[in-house]
């Protein structure tokens, strides 16, 4: 008689699978009252003083003078590149495994994305991989701090600065996420941050650049605010700046609202998923064959949009992450496809590579290709609770422990 679920033996989590943790995005009456509050006095948008008060309330948080808050995480991006000069006929060096607002920007500005493979540990930019891809063309570097990792910074700056190549950090992933001692995106020129619904922080969409260069917050909330500088009222007549590209990028008081409230308990998340990932990591440690994405080298507390578990030892080398998964669900408890692989493999990545529209200097991302077939993932909400976190190493290890009835009911899927 088999012992898997998934081959009709028990099903060792009884609770249904979205009670194990809560829902996202996070609601609560106190945050619904201010927003009433904000409904009826009618400052929306504009720079409105919610605007301005989450502002300065996020970039102090991680460590920067300056926060510019508007439409989401990609114009965050877009306009970073642009208050940096990067424009036609420039390069900016990207990851593999991101999203593919963190290569499109680029393109937005007119310059080509050239992308870099990552390290098997973090799944974060290798920093030797961006030197080898630096050239005369390169005028911006952006690492991402990818779902449960930071980005190796101390070596990224140091290649850079050595460069005069001025560093962009996206942060998407990276809410409360400290680098040795200090907040992530105050470390490169800028720090890019989206607060899409499926975010740490998320306020269904918006975005906000940090820095600590007063120009570069003054340019970048131009671009962002149809050339309107701060101390400017609606209606007033002005003139942009010349030669200044300018978008209407805003984002409204609502937004920043909602993330004022949950910056008030950013701290104390972050706390709980860093200790509950850390739980799990020891807690796997005699699986064989399966890992955690490694947290950042010198990462303190590490920000977790996701975590990720890593399948790439001899006891699953023959079973397809699918039916890992498969058996993971079936057991009580599914972790999910985790990662989209190479951003140049996204179903919605339609540059042509063939036209220049981007570069890969090795011709393909070997280490980034080969871990999307051995990883899964899941969001980073399963990290509140310990109990639902030891479930899943319980799941893990049963699925360990009856490994042959796994690999044989692959074969008989093969």
């Amino acid at each position: 008689m088999a012992n898997l679920a998934i081959l009709g033996g028990d099903k060792l989590i009884k609770e249904e699978y979205l009670t194990l943790f809560p829902a996202w995005p996070p609601r609560d009456e106190e945050t619904a009252e201010v927003l009433k509050k904000t409904y009826m006095e009618g400052n929306w948008s504009f720079n409105s003083p919610a605007e301005q008060e989450f502002e300065k309330a996020f970039a102090e948080y991680h460590g920067a003078k300056y926060g510019i808050f508007m439409a989401n995480g990609t114009t965050t991006l877009e306009c970073a590149l642009t208050a940096l000069g990067v424009t036609k006929g420039d390069e900016v060096i990207v990851p593999a495994l991101t999203w593919m607002a963190t290569a499109l920007a680029a393109s937005y500005v007119g310059a080509t994305p050239v992308i870099v493979d990552i390290e098997p540990t973090t799944l974060c930019m290798d920093p030797e991989k961006m030197r080898a891809a630096i050239t005369p063309k390169t005028k911006a570097i952006i690492p991402v701090h990818v779902y449960g990792s930071t980005a190796d910074m101390e070596k990224i700056l140091e290649i850079a600065d050595a460069h005069g190549i001025p560093v962009i950090e996206d942060c998407a992933h990276m809410h409360g996420g400290f680098w040795n001692g200090r907040g992530v995106g105050s470390w490169g020129k800028v720090g890019s941050f989206s607060f899409q619904q499926s975010k740490t922080m998320s306020s269904g969409e918006g975005g906000i650049c940090i820095t600590n260069d007063p120009e570069l917050a003054e340019k970048i909330y131009l671009l962002k605010h149809i050339g309107y500088s701060r101390g400017i009222k609606q209606g007033q007549a002005i003139r942009a700046p010349e030669g200044l590209l300018c978008h209407n990028y805003r984002a409204t008081a609502f937004q920043a609202v909602i993330l004022s409230q949950q910056l008030k308990g950013l701290n104390k998340l972050i706390d709980t998923y860093s200790k509950n990932a850390a739980f799990l990591r020891e807690s796997i440690k005699d699986i064989p064959g399966v890992r955690m994405q490694a947290p950042g080298r010198l990462s303190e507390p590490q920000g977790y949009y996701s975590f990720h578990l890593i399948f790439d030892g001899e006891p699953f080398k023959d079973i397809p992450k699918s039916i890992i998964n498969a058996a993971c669900d079936a057991e009580g408890f599914g972790i999910g496809n985790g990662t989209h692989g190479p951003v140049y493999k996204a179903s919605l990545f339609n540059l042509d590579l063939s036209k220049g529209e981007y570069r890969i200097p090795d011709g393909r991302c070997a280490v980034c290709e080969d871990l999307f077939d051995r990883t899964l993932g899941s969001a980073h909400y399963v990290l509140t609770h310990r109990a639902t976190v030891e479930k899943l190493s319980a799941v893990l290890h049963k699925i360990y422990d009856n490994i042959d009835e796994l690999k044989q009911y692959a074969a008989s899927k093969a």
